[in-house]
């Protein structure tokens, strides 16, 4: 297994030009081809159930902002939403305009990146690891514990496949994407600094015929202490 324990950012070479031109074009269709999505939902719930009132919550690859941020702003929360698209983040300032987004890539966010926003007091990121190369994913995990805050609860969505970077045929385009099986997910997500406390998953089959059925992972966390 590659876990990229030593990468950094800088060093590791990306094709995330190309995957952010796909959503760009992609745009509301992306929305179109997932129309259900319960478990992504049940899992805003419990990131919902687990922050105190009026918290800051960092959406990571927040897309149309829909369901997530929407889900978490009209549960009285801050939410900052970070997407590697532009066409994405515009769509969200217009589903969502109570949010805050940006257009940045998480590199960026990385200690000593060049954007610093803060602390976090819970964080979601719903099917956003999935489209780094798997070098990659330890390292925006470690990311994310870095900008939450001791014992804040993460919730994290992939798809349980054993790919590393490849292409694949997505609403009319190709993107790259990385997977795990469930238990070695699991290994990576403890070792960046996380407690496992729940995991679900669903066998889902898009309402777009050229996107593959997936069984998609749920896991809800907490950063250790």
């Amino acid at each position: 297994m590659t876990t990229g324990d030593d990468a950094d950012y800088e060093s590791l070479p990306g094709e995330r030009g190309e995957q952010a031109a796909a959503f760009d074009a992609i745009g509301d269709r992306y929305d179109e081809a997932f129309p259900h999505k319960e478990g992504q939902l049940a899992a805003g719930e419990w990131l919902i159930r687990s922050l105190p009132s009026g918290s800051r919550v960092l959406d990571l690859g927040c897309g149309t902002g829909v369901p997530t941020a929407r889900q978490l702003v009209d549960a009285g929360h801050e939410v900052v939403g970070v997407d590697l698209s532009s066409g994405m983040v515009d769509l969200a300032r217009e589903k969502v305009p109570e949010a805050t987004f940006h257009h940045l890539d998480l590199a960026d966010l990385h200690p000593g990146g060049r954007v610093d926003l803060g602390r976090f007091d819970g964080a979601a990121a719903f099917f956003s690891l999935l489209m780094l190369p798997r070098a990659e994913i330890p390292v925006a995990l470690r990311t994310i514990c870095h900008l939450l805050v001791p014992g804040g609860p993460f919730v994290v969505s992939m798809v349980e496949a054993d790919v590393d970077n490849r292409p694949i045929p997505f609403l009319g385009h190709t993107i790259r994407v990385s997977g795990y099986l469930r238990e070695e997910l699991r290994t990576v997500i403890e070792t960046a600094g996380f407690d496992i406390l729940e995991e679900t998953s669903y066998t889902y089959a898009p309402a777009i015929a050229d996107v593959p059925p997936e069984e998609q992972v749920f896991l809800s966390c907490r950063r250790r202490a």
